[in-house]
């Protein structure tokens, strides 16, 4: 979950490092580091905090240097403090090493290595993996790379590592497994990072570099080798990705910059997918795979957080147009718990990321029983995508807010074109009705515009709210998931206690919940439950609970019984959780932001979660 950023070539190191860790901080930042070569001698500079703090840390330092590495630290092994922060430096002083991912078994080695006379500065895994590898090179006579390679064969866990050797100026040594690692190729020199977002400024030629892989990287020369000392081709990709994507183009945070994106990410996510006059959708992954997908016994949706709640919607398309049974997973759940799995059974993996640690572990396991994969990610080259065996990308592009706004709307739009992609095929759906949920499904763009005009009273409800303590969320049918997102979001950037209910469960517990200090936001927009959610609220009013409402323009009963009410245009069921997400996107930032929060950067959070 941590940023990792390393450089080397004809450019100053420094620079390039620190503002790559500025596009890498949703990663993580509780701590940050560096670390130079320069004239034989190893530098290292790291600080609690933000990078900024580091910033300021190394004003007055010699910062000179043509090769480094970096890091932003979200805390697995150790609490946040400045020795706990990467870079490390090995007992010799020779070697300094990044790290983003888990060693499980460091308990053992560093025990082994005490008895040694190792001394260990931090409470961390990653001190323990590079003095590992010290001695291993010592006892050995080995070379670092030779070290490196013989330290990832007894190591259990998962890791991205960067390394380099104050006697070996012109070289860094890189390894993955479990965590990315992408690496650009420019003229004369070489970049390293968690993901594109440092890289896009200098190239768009880059590797992704695969599990259980190690790169040598000098200025002029990338070699890859696997863990058994043989050399792999670097398969280079050009990046589709712009600069302007990972900037707040005049907005004050990324998170509502992304919720502004919205229109477009999805009119890019059908754009040449959908062509609703003439009742098309061209998914390729689809297509390719028709036979297997509409012969499915059953979908078993797998994903984390968000994702997860984007399966939920998922789960009810699916069924309700496809007519295939339908289990929306944790994975983190999934992957320890023995699920049956069939082969022929579909999973369809949902990531932003498409790094998730849990996500990625549980589609290994599924896929060695037979599954068919199928990965719904916006990350182009990811690991999730290249280990599906079809998928779609949602192009959203980067998300940078740690709070996914946009990501969710474009796999809920990637999500209900393959449903009805596969509805369509299966004879399970009407030709009239198809055509209309098309026409639906092309207005969304639009209509998501409408919503983003006047965000005003929407702003006036956040600041009427935003000393509450709790709140509660209740949504039925589609907009249950809706429900759940909505309190989820709150939950990150305002630190607010909320949870998410079917409407119809609140009598079975929370309704005891309910007085006149209780905001309950209800997701009531014109659908068949239309009648029972209208009961709902009256329950809650009759306790003096204070109601927010989500409802379509066109209604004339919920505003007068809300307290507060936040307008989405009319839209089919089936496809109005792309609306009603929205306001509930635009509550959640305006309430972070009235307390006075980093909504961006909410504490304890990163944005993709790389460890298990």
């Amino acid at each position: 979950m941590c940023g990792i950023v390393g450089y080397i070539g004809h450019r100053q190191a420094y620079p390039v490092i620190i503002k790559g860790l500025k596009r890498l901080e949703y990663r993580g930042y509780d701590s940050s580091g560096v670390a130079l070569i320069d004239e034989g001698k190893l530098k290292v500079y790291k600080k609690k905090g933000k990078v900024a703090e580091l910033e300021d840390e190394v004003v007055d330092k010699n910062l000179s240097s043509h090769i480094g590495i970096g890091h932003t630290r979200w805390a697995t092994h150790g609490e946040p403090s400045d020795r706990n922060a990467h870079p490390h430096v090995s007992n010799s002083g020779e070697f300094a090493m990044i790290h983003n991912g888990i060693i499980e078994n460091y308990v053992p080695i560093k025990n082994d290595l005490l008895k040694k006379g190792y001394t260990f500065k931090s409470d961390t895994d990653t001190e323990v993996l590079l003095n590992f590898i010290e001695d291993i090179k010592k006892n050995n006579n080995s070379t670092l790379e030779e070290a490196l390679r013989i330290a990832l064969k007894r190591i259990v866990g998962a890791y991205c590592i960067l390394l380099i050797d104050q006697n070996d100026p012109d070289t860094i040594i890189a390894a993955r497994k479990g965590s990315p690692l992408v690496i650009g190729i420019g003229k004369g020199e070489h970049f390293l990072a968690s993901d594109a977002s440092p890289i896009i400024e200098y190239t768009k030629e880059v590797v992704y570099v695969n599990d259980y892989e190690i790169a040598i990287v000098k200025a002029d020369e990338l070699v890859l080798k696997n863990l058994g000392n043989e050399k792999q081709t670097p398969f280079i990709t050009k990046l589709d990705m712009e600069l302007a994507a990972i900037e707040k183009g005049g907005y004050d945070h990324f998170m509502l910059k992304e919720i502004n994106e919205q229109p477009d990410t999805i009119f890019d996510c059908l754009r040449g997918r959908l062509i609703a006059h003439t009742g098309q959708i061209n998914l390729s992954g689809i297509e390719n795979n028709l036979d297997i997908l509409i012969n499915a016994q059953r979908i078993v949706m797998v994903a984390c957080g968000t994702s997860w709640h984007a399966g939920l919607v998922a789960e009810y398309l699916f069924e309700e147009l496809c007519r295939i049974p339908v289990e929306v997973e944790y994975a983190s759940e999934f992957r320890y718990r023995n699920p049956i799995i069939n082969k022929g059974d579909i999973i369809i993996a949902i990531s932003q990321s498409g790094e998730t640690a849990d996500t990625l572990v549980a589609l290994e396991n599924a896929k060695e029983k037979g599954a068919f994969i199928f990965g719904v990610v916006n990350a182009v080259g990811s690991s999730i995508a290249r280990l599906s065996n079809a998928g779609a990308y949602t192009h959203s592009g980067p998300e940078i807010g740690v709070a996914s706004t946009k990501a969710f709307t474009g796999q809920l739009a990637v999500l209900s074109m393959i449903a009805l992609k596969i509805a369509k095929a299966k004879g399970t759906i009407t030709d009239g009705r198809y055509m209309e949920l098309l026409k639906e499904l092309e207005a969304i763009p639009e209509k998501v515009r409408e919503i983003l005009l006047d965000t005003t009273n929407i702003q006036r409800i956040a600041e009427k709210y935003k000393d509450a303590t709790d709140f509660l969320f209740l949504g039925r049918g589609y907009n249950f998931p809706v429900a759940l997102e909505g309190a989820l979001k709150l939950k990150e950037v305002s630190y607010i206690h909320a949870e998410g209910y079917p409407a119809a469960e609140m009598k079975h517990g929370p309704i005891a919940l309910v007085d006149e200090n209780l905001p309950v936001v209800f997701v009531a927009t014109k659908d068949r439950y239309y009648e029972k959610i209208v009961s709902n609220v009256q329950e809650i009013k009759a306790r003096k609970g204070k109601v927010i409402a989500v409802a379509t323009m066109s209604d004339t009963v919920i505003p007068t019984m809300a307290d507060d009410t936040m307008f989405v245009p009319d839209a089919d069921e089936v496809i109005a959780p792309l609306l009603s997400v929205v306001p509930l996107q635009l509550l959640s930032y305006y309430v972070g932001v009235a307390k006075g929060f980093d909504v961006d950067k909410p504490r304890n959070l990163a944005k993709s979660v790389t460890v298990e």
